[in-house]
């Protein structure tokens, strides 16, 4: 291959690490920005301000950690030039891939993990490619790989998972019970104690995870801070809890929101200072190497990459380009938003609508811990069991229906633990020397925190667990698929060269660009005709006239899906009856949805309203579920049928259900006309065609049944046929019955107000 191949390839890596900065900053803001979302302590203004100047700052002092991807998991002597372009394409083309994938899910995943992992597979498979050529053997590999390097970082990420849920619980189930959750009326020196030591843990993590590798930390400071780190934590101690002190006596401010500020800053900078090289580290590295190549004048199979082993810094400029890419990422990504949601979800404190479905495991380990605190309580004694109760209640405080959503998914005191510990931890773990992954640590650090909180009730302990066990399960999947795509990608480059690469750029644009357009359906916001909307009135006039378009855009939807059933059916078309399907699962979740709303709706209610309007409203439901039911069992009759491949149904039965399909037409517009209007004294003429609809239905399966006397032979047809006019008509019964309930209760409500008048 000539040199423009290598300039092509640079290139393109200079592309990718730019589109890898902002599915990584997508993927990673969770770890800084959950605590602060979740709590609320500051505007998200601010939030975003302290974390884009946290990740500037940060970009700016990463340049030490571009080692990683130039030798950190292979070694680069014994490699020549092509073969490490070949590494450097795989990893990028890999990672931007798998990060996509996961953001688009709305699900957090380890950058750490996909980027070591990519670079063990992508030089594994060179490294084989090479051994089999020198008919050597698997044992051999160790030459390439940097084997130690790799076992302890997967030994170090595997230790913190454990070791930041444990933590984070034991440090929060200290904190609530010496603070509990009335922290706004304990006195002040409480709040400055504890932000005194939360702060200093943070500043301390600043300085030796954030800017180790910095020149402007370089001297005096850094010798104080690592020959006398005790007298360093004392004297920072000391001097943060004097000044939380003035803050809360003197400025009257939460020192809570200072914790919660500064500890945002800190991961964000950290992040910036220690992830960039997951996004940047091999691009950079690959233009290094091609500068190397190309004074050389050697020939790229034949010049040796042993300059990788060299300490380079990383040109400020390219630092600084990054750090803004990462700022504006973080202020219009919308996945950015997805991903840091499902952490909030996950740890908020209120019951409410769950993301996850529970699984086998979850279900036992819920059952196991549930067994076991049963054991422990017996041994603790009541009274002190009593006594830790007390601490964990959360006072009631009467919230508008309205306002829920406004309201933080946890509290201040959650929120400065959650920063403090994982700021504590992975300023430990990097002192030590141990890897580890910063969205591990965050995310169980939270986990933890909000397990200690009693967050996890038995109305959601299932879910919960379900949902990190989803999340934990993605961080592992990351690492087999980042290292079987990256090898395989690695071999494909290695065979087909320029050809392959061309082909493998293309693949991955269309994939990025069909799952951004995907998003972006999915995060537009719904229209009122394709979602059902919570009740939140207070009294019976108010449920009646809210419900009305509830119902409106119920019934609309149900005369397109009925219709969709006759049509697929007659058309023997599997698509339309699939996407059918997906219409009607979506509409009986939503109405599960409101019924799982009902404890929050009678909550909300009006004392002279509550007997009345919780009964409207869950015979209104009721008919609803069975209206859906009707429509879910036709659905899924005509797929069925057509899904297995049985016979089409004849030209007679085909007319009598689009005769039906038109009656059923005339009822449904009828009745969406009616409550889209709030004309609801014109229901009786609708309860009118009650008898004929039934008469029509009856009439159809009479001359089924002669049919199947005389000419019928096929019984699946028979079966299908009789069974969706059984169901049609189970679904006028539904459709008559919720218009019969507006009827009575409208009129109950609208009658008094007439006599008043008169």
């Amino acid at each position: 291959m000539g040199e423009n191949i290598y300039i092509f390839m640079v290139v393109a890596l200079g592309i990718l690490a730019i589109t890898d900065l902002v599915v990584g900053v997508s993927n990673d803001a969770v770890n800084f920005l959950n605590s602060a979302i979740g709590s609320k302590a500051i505007s998200f203004r601010t939030i975003m301000i302290v974390a884009s100047v946290g990740i500037a700052f940060g970009a700016l002092s990463s340049s030490g950690m571009m080692e990683v991807a130039r030798k950190g998991i292979f070694n680069p002597g014994e490699f020549v030039f092509e073969e490490i372009m070949f590494i450097f394409m795989a990893v990028m083309i890999t990672d931007i891939l798998l990060l996509d994938f996961f953001n688009t899910l709305g699900m957090p995943t380890s950058t750490t993990v996909s980027i070591v992992f990519e670079l063990l597979g992508a030089s594994v498979a060179i490294s084989l490619v090479k051994i089999v050529k020198i008919d050597g053997g698997f044992s051999d590999l160790g030459t390439y790989i940097n084997t130690d390097k790799a076992a302890e970082i997967i030994f170090g990420i595997l230790l913190s998972v454990f070791i930041a849920f444990t933590i984070g619980a034991i440090v929060q189930f200290i904190s609530r019970l010496l603070i509990s959750f009335d922290y706004k009326d304990k006195s002040k020196w409480v709040e400055s104690v504890f932000g005194g030591l939360a702060i200093t843990a943070i500043v301390y993590f600043i300085l030796v995870k954030g800017l180790k590798s910095a020149a402007i930390f370089n001297g005096g400071l850094s010798d104080f801070v690592s020959s006398q780190p005790e007298l360093f934590i004392l004297l920072n101690c000391v001097v943060w809890t004097l000044i939380s002190y003035a803050f809360a006596t003197f400025l009257k401010f939460n020192v809570y929101r200072l914790v919660i500020g500064f500890g945002t800053f800190a991961l964000a900078m950290a992040f910036a200072g220690n992830d960039l090289v997951n996004f940047i580290g091999v691009p950079i590295a690959a233009l290094q190497s091609f500068q190397d190549w190309q004074a050389s004048g050697i020939a790229p199979a034949e010049f040796n990459m042993s300059g990788l082993s060299a300490a380079v810094r990383t040109p400020t400029l390219l630092l600084l380009f990054s750090g803004i890419i990462m700022v504006v990422t973080l202020w219009f990504s919308s996945k950015a938003k997805s991903v840091v949601k499902t952490s909030v979800d996950l740890a908020r404190q209120d019951e409410g609508e769950e993301r996850f479905q529970p699984n086998y495991l979850s279900r036992q380990i819920v059952k196991f811990s549930i067994a076991a605190f049963e054991n422990l309580s017996k041994v603790i004694p009541a009274s002190l069991q009593s006594k830790v109760d007390k601490r964990f209640v959360v006072p009631y405080v009467y919230v508008p229906k309205s306002k829920v959503q406004d309201m933080p998914a946890f509290d201040m005191v959650r929120a400065s633990v959650n920063l403090m510990v994982a700021s504590v931890l992975i300023s430990i773990a990097t002192s030590m020397k141990l890897p580890l992954s910063t969205t591990y640590v965050t995310f169980m650090v939270a986990m933890g925190t909000s397990l200690a909180d009693r967050a996890w009730g038995a109305e959601s302990a299932v879910y919960r667990v379900a949902g990190v066990l989803n999340v934990i399960g993605g961080w592992f999947f990351t690492a087999l698929s980042a290292f079987a795509a990256a090898a395989v990608i690695a071999y494909l480059l290695h065979i087909g060269k320029a050809v392959s690469l061309v082909l493998l750029l293309v693949i991955a644009a269309t994939i990025l660009l069909r799952n951004y357009i995907s998003h972006n359906k999915k995060t537009k916001v719904i229209k009122a005709e394709d979602s059902l909307r919570k009740a939140e009135s207070s009294s019976i006039q108010g449920v009646i006239e809210e419900s009305a378009d509830n119902i409106g855009n119920m019934i609309k939807r149900s005369n397109r899906i009925y219709t969709n059933s006759v049509n697929g059916l007659a058309r023997h078309d599997i698509e339309t009856l699939r996407k059918n399907r997906k219409g009607i699962n979506k509409m009986s979740k939503e109405i599960d949805d409101l019924k799982n709303n009902i404890f929050y709706f009678i909550k909300n209610l009006d004392e002279s309203s509550v007997g009345g309007a919780s009964n409207f409203y869950i015979t209104l439901l009721g008919h609803l579920q069975d209206l859906s039911q009707s429509l879910e069992y036709i659905g899924t009759l005509g797929y069925k049928h057509v899904h297995n491949n049985h016979k089409k149904l004849k030209y007679t039965q085909i007319k009598e259900l689009k005769e039906l399909d038109v009656a059923m037409e005339e009822l449904f517009e009828g009745t969406q006309e009616i409550f889209q209007a709030r004309t609801f004294e014109k229901i009786g003429s609708i309860l009118g065609q009650k008898d004929e609809l039934f008469d029509l239905v009856s009439d159809k399966i009479e001359k089924q049944v002669a049919r199947t006397r005389t000419e019928e032979s096929s019984p699946k047809n028979t079966t299908l046929y009789f069974s969706f006019l059984t169901e049609s008509k189970d679904l006028v019964k539904s459709t008559m019955k919720l218009l019969e309930l507006y009827y009575t209760e409208h009129d109950s409500t609208v009658e008094p107000a007439r006599i008043d008048k008169q």
